[in-house]
């Protein structure tokens, strides 16, 4: 089973940053990045069939892979399954001024 991150703001003192990152704030964002694009449908398929979920992701382009950056109630939850989200997922965090967690 892979781990699941969350990129959150929950552990941040109050400096004058809100405590969750908001669905606006993550377009802004993920539209500056030309590496990512927004769907509002994220489509699994494997040998059996396919499954779509609704909501917000942010899909990180990466070689031939996509991998969804879900934004859901003020934080960001993505997979670690491919080792290379792990400096880009503690990247987006930086700039958004929040941390990871396991989640």
């Amino acid at each position: 089973m892979s781990q699941r991150y969350r990129i959150t703001r929950e552990f941040q003192e109050n400096d004058n940053t809100a405590q969750t990152i908001s669905l606006e704030e993550c377009q802004a964002y993920f539209a500056s990045k030309p590496d990512f694009s927004y769907t509002s449908v994220f489509t699994v398929t494997n040998a059996t069939g396919s499954m779509s979920i609704e909501g917000d992701f942010f899909m990180w382009s990466y070689n031939e892979t996509k991998i969804p950056f879900r934004y859901y109630q003020g934080d960001i939850y993505v997979s670690g399954t491919n080792e290379a989200v792990i400096p880009k997922m503690m990247e987006v965090a930086g700039e958004l001024r929040a941390d990871v967690a396991e989640g």
